[in-house]
């Protein structure tokens, strides 16, 4: 049986009048974040003596330029090459007897100028040994690579595909690798994952491929960044709660320990980032660099500390990241502006280049449903005895 829609209209219409009471408080809390920016960020050194001292509750963003920074984009150069590459994946099924999963890269090569290209290709990668399906640490602990865990290793395959074809180029262009979403594997914090679960995935793996794309670098202008639509990150509003603190020095749990709301600080809560660079920058514009100081970075990262800086586009306010080797170049910076900028320009408010890639990877429900029965037949062709659950048996048969 079907979502019954009539039973939810009502609802629907509660949150449209839910909506329409609050957005009053958020334009006078918006009202005070974009003035408050403009304020604090005339004191640079104090502010950012305020974040190195403070101990919050929330993640606040790291200052690297002036906070209320309006940075117009550098002109595109006249030829240059966009990589991208994006993945999907087909996770394991426990109701099926064949133990594997499939990760597929889909990687676009852009050139633009005087010789314009264009190179699409994915890459899908069967994973069923042991040793590929799980992570083992040195006493034999062993992790099942599934569920989130796998997207995590697909955001590590995503890396390594693209470092493979930059390695390949020829000539001297200036090259923008693109990832798509965060340059932060969120998914190594969401549980508690052993520390050998953690090198192998993000230590001997992502950051690998991001020193191998560095490695690049003094043969060719090459920059990494990662693009992500409409974020709902609150790092800098977090950076000016901190900045509003009536408290010396900041300290969430001693001083409002338990204390949820009538804070100070809520006067600029429940907005995001987006909200606040939606109105303070014009349309092709960049905010300030700012460092992330989620504590997977501090910890890990080293040279390839994520920055990231906020662009408006004609549609919406994107995140971008790179990493510390790219944000302390100023020419680097330039190139992923205006090239991020051009690639949405070109493709409909979104990069071109990331949605060329997704169409390459992209797996479909119809393609799953397929691909289970290719691992079937092909077992059954090869004499190999299948089991499967009467759950799935059940899915597969309609009852009347």
């Amino acid at each position: 049986m079907s979502l019954d829609l009539t039973n939810v209209i009502g609802q629907i219409w509660d949150l449209a009048a839910a909506v329409r009471s609050r957005e009053t408080e958020r334009k006078t809390r918006l009202d005070f974040a974009v003035e408050t920016l403009k304020s604090v960020a005339t004191d640079f050194d104090g502010l950012r003596r305020r974040v190195e001292t403070g101990k919050t509750t929330w993640l606040v963003a790291a200052l690297k330029e002036r906070a209320d920074l309006c940075q117009p984009a550098p002109p595109c150069p006249e030829d240059f090459i966009v990589l991208a590459s994006d993945g999907s994946h087909i996770d394991i099924d426990r109701h099926q007897s064949a133990h594997c999963f499939l990760i597929n890269i889909g990687v676009v090569r852009l050139q633009y100028g005087k010789n314009a290209d264009a190179q699409l290709s994915s890459f899908p990668f069967l994973y069923f040994e042991d040793e590929e399906t799980t992570i083992d640490s040195p006493d034999g602990q062993r992790t099942p690579i599934e569920g989130q865990l796998l997207g995590v290793k697909r955001s590590v395959e995503e890396c390594r595909v693209l470092a493979e074809r930059a390695h390949q180029l020829t000539g001297d262009m200036p090259v923008v690798a693109l990832l798509d979403g965060s340059l932060i594997l969120w998914g190594l914090t969401g549980q508690a994952y052993s520390d050998f679960v953690i090198r192998e995935l993000l230590i001997g793996g992502f950051l690998k491929h991001l020193n191998r794309l560095r490695e690049l670098v003094p043969r060719r202008r090459l920059a990494v960044a990662s693009y992500i639509s409409f974020p709902r990150s609150t790092d800098v509003v977090n950076l000016l709660r901190l900045a509003i603190c009536p408290y010396e020095p900041v300290d969430c749990d001693r001083n409002c320990p338990g204390k949820f709301e009538g804070r100070e600080c809520d006067r600029v809560g429940n907005l995001l980032d987006r909200d606040l660079f939606g109105r303070v920058l014009a349309v092709g514009e960049r905010s300030a660099i700012f460092g992330s100081r989620s504590s997977v970075v501090l910890k890990y990262y080293g040279a390839q500390e994520v920055n990231f800086f906020y662009i408006r586009l004609d549609g919406e306010i994107a995140r971008v990241e790179v990493p510390q080797w790219v944000a302390q170049d100023g020419e680097l910076v330039g190139l992923v502006h205006s090239v991020v900028l051009d690639q949405c320009q070109r493709g409909l408010g979104y990069p071109v280049a990331l949605s060329e890639a997704h169409e390459q990877a992209v797996v479909t429900g119809a393609d799953r449903e397929q691909f289970w029965i290719l691992v079937e037949q092909v077992l059954a062709e090869g004499g190999v005895y299948l089991e499967s659950s009467a759950k799935r048996q059940s899915k597969r048969i309609r009852w009347l």
